[in-house]
C-alpha cells in the first residue's frame, strides 16, 4: 500500500505553481499534460529566431506584442506552451500591456522552428492546441530545407520555398519577406 502512494505522488500532475518553481538548467520546458518537458533547441535555432523577431518588431509596433521562446501560453487543455516566436495583438491581452504570468490564450502567430531531434508528433499536436486556443496562424519553419509550411487550420497549409516570398496578411501588415532571408545566418 505504501508503494502505491508513492507511486501515486511521483505520477501526480505538476501545477502551474510547481512549473514555475523548476530551477533554471539551461533549457526550455513546456509544461505538457501534467509534466515538465525539454523542448529542443540549439545555437543556430536561436540565430533564426532572433533574425525573425528583428524582422516581425518592424511592423508590429503599437499593434501587438513579440515574444521569444521564454514566454508561455496557456492552451485549452491546460498545457503551457511556448512558442519560438509568437505575436499577440494588443487587443487580445487583458488590459493591453503583457502581464507577469502566463498568457491567457495562445498568440495570434505561433513559430516553431523544427529541428532535427523534434518530435514531429508533438510538433503537429502543438499546431492543433495553438488553434484551439485562438491562433490565427501557426509556422513550422525547416533550417535545412529553408522551408516554411504556413497552417491557415490544422487542416489548411501551404509550404513556401527560399525563393519565394511570404507574408501575414493582415494580421502584421506591410511584413513580406524572402524566405531564405528569414533563415540568414549572418
Amino acid at each position: 500500500m505504501a508503494i502505491a502512494k508513492l507511486m501515486a505522488v511521483l505520477h501526480k500532475p505538476m501545477t502551474e505553481e510547481e512549473f514555475m518553481r523548476l530551477p533554471d538548467d539551461g533549457y526550455k520546458y513546456e509544461l505538457v499534460d501534467g509534466a515538465a518537458k525539454r523542448a529542443p533547441a540549439n545555437f543556430q535555432h536561436d540565430v533564426i529566431g532572433a533574425t525573425v523577431i528583428a524582422l516581425l518588431r518592424q511592423h508590429t509596433k503599437g499593434l501587438g506584442f513579440v515574444t521569444g521562446s521564454q514566454a508561455g501560453f496557456r492552451m485549452v487543455n491546460k498545457n503551457i506552451r511556448c512558442p519560438d516566436i509568437s505575436f499577440t495583438r494588443k487587443s487580445r491581452v487583458n488590459g493591453g500591456l503583457p502581464g507577469d504570468w502566463f498568457g491567457e490564450v495562445a498568440p495570434d502567430l505561433c513559430i516553431e522552428i523544427i529541428s532535427k531531434s523534434e518530435d514531429i508528433a508533438d510538433a503537429q499536436r502543438k499546431v492543433r492546441e495553438y488553434f484551439e486556443a485562438g491562433a490565427q496562424q501557426v509556422w513550422h519553419m525547416f533550417p535545412e530545407r529553408q522551408e516554411i509550411k504556413v497552417f491557415a487550420s490544422t487542416d489548411v497549409s501551404h509550404t513556401y520555398r527560399a525563393d519565394e516570398e511570404i507574408s501575414i496578411g493582415d494580421l502584421i501588415p506591410g511584413f513580406r519577406h524572402q524566405v531564405a532571408e528569414l533563415f540568414e545566418l549572418e
